[in-house]
C-alpha cells in the first residue's frame, strides 16, 4: 500500500496543492485520484503563474482567447484558470459523489488584491462560483478582518469556502463562528445546509519558519532544539481539538 492509501486508511484526505493543464490532459490527475486516493486539489495565482509562464502548454489557448478580442492579463489568467478548475472538478466529481460531498473539491482563490475588502470579496466569490458552475468547487477566502464577514456571507449564499491565511487559534475561533453563523443564515433562508462543506486551511511551514528563527536566537539551545520544527504541528493539533469541542 502506498503512502497516500495509508493516509486514506487512517481517515485522512490528501489534497494536491498544485494544478496545471497537462496534469489533467495526460490523465495524471485521474490516476492520482483512482490509484492513489487523492481527495482534492487546491490552486492559487502563484501556482497558475508558474504553470503558464514556465511551459508552452497554454500558448494555443491564449492565442484562441486573444483572437476573440484584446484582453488584459487578469482576464487571460482567469479564462485559463477557470477552464482548468472546471476540468479538475470533473475529474474529482466521482470522489465528491462517493464520499457524500465530504471530499472531491477543487479550490479557486479570490484575487489577493481584495483581501481587505469584504464587499468586493463577496462579489468576486459569487462571480467565480457562477463562472465555474461546479458543485465541488471551493472558493478560497483569506481569514483577514475583512475576510471573516465575507466567509459568513458566502456560506449564507450556499458556497463552499476554503479559508486561507489562517495562523492562530484566536482567528480560527472567528472562522468557526463565521462558518456556523453562515449555516444558520442559509438555513433561515430555506437553503440546504447538508450540501455545504468548507475547510479551514491552517498554515504549517510558515509558522515553523517564523518560530524556528526565534528559537535559534535563544540562549537555551537545548530548549530551542526541543521545540524546533514542532510548534506549527502543535498549533494545528490545538485547532483540531477546538474543532472537535465545538
Amino acid at each position: 500500500m502506498n503512502s497516500l492509501k495509508q493516509l486514506e486508511a487512517c481517515g485522512q484526505s490528501p489534497w494536491l496543492d498544485y494544478l496545471k493543464r497537462s496534469l489533467i490532459e495526460n490523465g495524471e490527475l485521474r490516476t492520482l485520484v483512482e490509484r492513489d486516493g487523492l481527495k482534492g486539489v487546491t490552486s492559487n495565482p502563484s501556482i497558475f503563474e508558474k504553470a503558464i509562464a514556465e511551459s508552452d502548454e497554454y500558448t494555443d489557448a491564449i492565442k484562441q482567447f486573444q483572437a476573440q478580442g484584446d484582453h488584459e492579463a487578469s482576464s487571460i489568467y482567469e479564462h485559463l484558470a477557470i477552464a482548468d478548475i472546471r476540468a479538475a472538478a470533473d475529474v474529482l466529481s466521482p470522489v465528491y459523489k462517493t464520499t457524500n460531498r465530504r471530499d472531491g473539491y477543487v479550490s479557486l482563490e479570490c484575487s489577493p488584491y481584495l483581501a481587505n475588502d469584504t464587499k468586493a470579496t463577496v462579489v468576486e466569490a459569487l462571480r467565480l462560483w457562477a463562472a465555474v458552475a461546479r458543485h465541488n468547487l471551493m472558493v478560497k477566502v483569506p481569514a483577514t478582518p475583512a475576510g471573516i464577514p465575507a466567509i459568513r456571507a458566502l456560506i449564507g449564499h450556499g458556497l463552499n469556502i476554503n479559508v486561507t491565511l489562517l495562523f492562530s487559534l484566536d482567528i480560527y475561533d472567528q472562522v468557526i463562528e463565521a462558518f456556523l453563523s453562515g449555516l444558520e443564515d442559509l438555513s433561515q433562508a430555506g437553503g440546504d445546509i447538508s450540501k455545504i462543506n468548507s475547510v479551514a486551511s491552517m498554515f504549517v511551514s510558515r509558522i515553523d519558519t517564523a518560530v524556528d528563527r526565534r528559537l535559534d536566537q535563544m540562549e537555551d539551545k537545548k530548549l530551542g532544539d526541543r521545540f524546533r520544527g514542532k510548534v506549527a504541528i502543535a498549533n494545528a493539533k490545538l485547532a483540531y481539538f477546538r474543532d472537535q469541542e465545538i
